[in-house]
């Protein structure tokens, strides 16, 4: 299968960063509406980007979708984007600060300050590294936050569920399982799962599983390989649960 886009795309702990240039001569064609459960924000490193809501159209050079809002994206030139969760200290001060107004936000440019230049110089220097980059992207996510890190640290039974689970997501995963890893009746498991995280446990492993696919297929593997190694049953399913999120066929994702 052939580049889709020139680009890079990182991960680290509870955030991801994609930073993609559509080929030459080209325009990013406008996403299906879908919706994730992590909080986005968008920057035209080049160009401008838009959203459509449900009831709304904004369109800006720094923009923010809330989490799980139905939206349809296009752009042009360089367009990076982080993916936040929403679980944890700096995503829940994210959330407070930009969208008090609504689910669709333009973030002011002296909030930014000079990361989107940075962003931009470090990605087209070849100079640069990936950690490079995700040391922008824990900027940027400290910067809108208001200078918060995420200090607050989980329940120390619901980080070990989360890591025992994120190394075992190429196999089943039951509440069952994880319940008995931190010795709790699987209700009471649930319950502090959500309180915690702020979603259904399901609804995390699924996010983490999408995760782990697409770090794998940008890493040169094939969408059936890339599938199976995030315990996805097959490539179909993969791509249907890759559309409803990011509304682009999982394809699209193949960078140089």
């Amino acid at each position: 299968m052939g580049t889709k886009a020139h680009g890079r795309i990182l991960f680290w702990e509870g955030a991801s960063l994609w930073i993609l240039s559509a080929p030459p001569g080209e325009r990013y064609p406008k996403t299906d509406f879908h919706s994730h459960h992590v909080l986005q924000v968008t920057l035209a490193l080049t160009g401008r980007v838009n959203f459509d809501g449900e009831a709304e159209r904004a369109s800006g050079v720094a923009m923010a979708i809330a989490p799980d809002l139905p939206h349809a994206f296009e752009g042009t030139g360089l367009v990076a984007h982080l993916f936040v969760a929403s679980d944890g200290q700096a995503g829940r001060e994210i959330v407070r600060e930009l969208f008090v107004n609504g689910p669709i936000a333009s973030i002011p440019a002296p909030k930014l300050g000079d990361l989107p230049a940075r962003l931009r110089a470090t990605f087209e220097d070849p100079r640069h590294t990936d950690d490079d980059l995700r040391a922008l992207g824990r900027g940027l996510i400290t910067r809108l936050a208001g200078g918060c890190a995420d200090a607050e640290a989980p329940d120390p039974r619901i980080a070990k569920l989360i890591a025992w689970v994120t190394a075992r997501l190429d196999q089943p995963v039951s509440l069952r399982d994880v319940a008995k890893l931190i010795c709790l009746s699987p209700g009471r498991t649930r319950h502090l799962f959500v309180q915690q995280t702020g979603l259904p446990f399901r609804t995390y492993i699924l996010w983490l599983r999408l995760m782990r696919a697409v770090e794998l297929f940008v890493g040169g593997a094939s969408l059936t390989e890339a599938a199976h190694g995030a315990g996805f049953a097959d490539s179909a399913h993969l791509s249907r649960t890759f559309r409803r999120m990011f509304g682009i066929a999982a394809a699209s994702l193949r960078v140089s």
